[in-house]
């Protein structure tokens, strides 16, 4: 059935579902549904029972950025050196403490990079840096060239994908032949750098998430039997989730079912690197640390390939947000975005979590009333109890965390447009200028500003709302201090 609006789009219809409830009338479209399996048929995890859905998150896991890598890798132009350098100097100030700096053998800008950081004297010395590399042993061979001379704590990551499709389609790979390749680049890696002191291993079976649970249980068992893993030099198991093909708590139960089942646990860092293909990264990650892992590998903002990498900084603010320290400082997120949006010359979006320029804005008349009293009853319970504003719970309505807690003011958190109330306009005049208005003239002068707003089609900011007061009520006298019910005279505030 097509729509003369929209000439392009089929609306669905015939018959509805037999099954359907009498209260949901949609029906069948044409979108060819048909042509996917779902994730249960490629993929069985034998997970009986389950321990994550009655865990609590309690402390952060660790942080790795990948910007540098990975992200940098998605990028229509990727970093130059300046930019490359700016990024790993902002992860530096934040408080990572493991980098990933590059794929030395993917290119000479990348190995450039990770040269500069080898012949620098940048890299304060509790912090790690890793390097990627696929399982090939000249690749190895280049990867482990690039680090010479780096006097902190390498991590070499190795990787090989895994999956059905992958190992057939990609590789021409069996089962045993792929262990096998895994294996032969697990010895290269032992040979090559296995006698280095400052250097500890990375495997990542990539596509993980499609892989049969139990030949990856094999594998990484294999690996880290090969590589001698130990409580004093863990081996990382990293578990991606390459592309996002399930609800979350099936990663969940994947990264359970590994986190129950590797030999050697005691000895390994089980680590997750989720993207965002289904927009559910952020709880695919959370609920993976619920199921055991200990490591996080993300994006700043969640840029990468396709839909992005798991953002870090909106994973961490959950958790501040929650009353968990995430390790990470974040008091100028406007200097961190600046900084990210220069490196990789996009734009985080004004509705992005946390960071985006509308997430601590209210347009809407309800929720600016909301906002405005919960501001007043956050100031009274500090004067009461005789403590500053910054130290007391935070409980404001429809703000979950302090903007102040990012470094941002108050200016943008109520603006006024047609959808805005009373409550928006008098919080404006107050903060702004004293100026109180007694509830009789808020209504009337919301009114006005709701007949202004609706004429030109736009917000109106503070100085526009004094404008219109002092046109709408041109002998109200500013220094009034006594409240009245006259909605021709406001009350300045002591403040």
């Amino acid at each position: 059935m097509t729509n003369s609006a929209f000439p392009s789009l089929s609306t669905p219809a015939g018959p509805i579902p037999a099954d359907a409830p009498q209260w949901n009338r949609q029906r069948r479209s044409q979108m060819p549904s048909h042509r996917y399996r779902d994730v249960y048929s490629r993929v069985d995890v034998p997970l009986t029972s389950r321990e994550w859905p009655t865990k609590r998150l309690t402390a952060a896991p660790l942080w790795v950025p990948v910007d540098l890598r990975d992200g940098n890798q998605a990028l229509a132009e990727p970093m130059d050196p300046a930019r490359k350098l700016r990024f790993f100097e902002l992860l530096i100030a934040m408080g990572y403490k493991e980098i990933e700096i590059g794929y030395p053998s993917a290119s000479q800008t990348d190995y450039d990079f990770v040269r500069v950081i080898a012949e620098g004297e940048i890299v304060p010395a509790d912090v790690a840096v890793v390097v990627f590399t696929p399982a090939r042993r000249d690749l190895i061979e280049r990867t482990v060239e690039s680090i010479r001379g780096i006097r902190n704590e390498v991590v070499i990551h190795m990787y090989t994908a895994t999956a059905p499709i992958w190992r057939e389609m990609v590789l021409g790979k069996g089962r045993e032949e792929l262990r096998e390749l895994v294996l032969a680049g697990a010895r290269d890696v032992l040979e090559l750098a296995g006698h280095l002191p400052n250097v500890r291993f990375e495997f990542s079976p990539e596509v993980f998430n499609l892989t049969e649970p139990d030949y990856v249980v094999e594998i990484c068992d294999a690996v880290t039997e090969l590589w001698d893993a130990t409580p004093q030099r863990p081996v990382i198991l990293n578990l991606p989730a390459t592309v996002e093909i399930a609800t979350p708590n099936v990663y969940a139960d994947q990264i359970e079912y590994m986190h129950t089942r590797l030999a050697r646990r005691d000895s390994v860092i089980l680590s997750v690197h989720p993207h965002n293909d289904r927009g559910t990264g952020i709880a695919r990650a959370e609920l993976a640390v619920l199921a055991g892992a200990q490591r996080v590998e993300g994006c700043i903002f969640g840029n990468g390939e396709r839909t992005g990498n798991v953002d870090i900084a909106t994973l961490a603010l959950n958790l501040h947000a929650q009353g968990v320290d995430p390790m990470i400082d974040f008091s100028d997120i406007d200097e961190i975005r600046r900084t990210v949006e220069y490196c990789n010359r996009i734009e985080v979006h004004p509705r992005h979590p946390y960071v985006g320029d509308l997430v601590h804005t209210a347009f809407s008349g309800t929720h600016q009333d909301a906002i405005k009293k919960g501001f007043a009853e956050h100031r009274a319970r500090a004067a009461a109890e005789g403590r500053p504003e910054r130290h007391i719970e935070w409980r404001v309505p429809y703000l979950p965390i302090d903007p102040a807690d990012l470094g941002r003011s108050y200016d943008a958190v109520i603006r006024v447009n047609s959808q805005s109330g009373k409550g928006g306009i008098a919080y404006l005049l107050e903060s702004e200028y004293g100026i109180e208005l007694p509830r009789r003239m808020q209504i009337d002068f919301s009114r006005r500003v709701q007949e202004h707003t609706d004429s030109t089609g736009v917000e109106i900011d503070a100085a526009g709302l004094l404008a219109l007061f002092e046109r709408s009520y041109p002998s109200s006298g500013l220094g009034a201090t006594e409240a009245t019910d006259d909605p021709s005279l406001p009350e300045r505030s002591a403040s």
